[in-house]
């Protein structure tokens, strides 16, 4: 069984940023659907174990793009918004 969490970082790492279908795609053609979930739309996404799990490896350096559904590495940007909302 692959460390879905690790792939997931090893890409990020390579290509900067990471969709959440990419991932999907990959395990699926990888035959690895026990970690998926069915949503409440009916879509396949990642389970909350690989998901929990990916947010411990990355830490705080990645954040989650939540209207296109990927993760990218922090920018300052994201530090300004904290500190306005903080």
């Amino acid at each position: 069984m692959i460390d879905v969490a690790s792939w997931m970082m090893t890409v990020l790492s390579g290509d900067g940023c990471l969709y959440q279908q990419d991932v999907v795609d990959y395990l699926v053609k990888a035959s690895n659907e026990q970690h998926l979930k069915e949503n409440a739309d009916g879509n396949q996404v990642l389970s909350t174990k690989v998901i929990n799990k990916f947010r411990v490896d990355s830490g705080e350096n990645v954040v989650w793009v939540k209207p296109d559904k990927y993760w990218r590495y922090r920018v300052l940007e994201d530090e300004e918004g904290r500190e306005a909302r903080g």
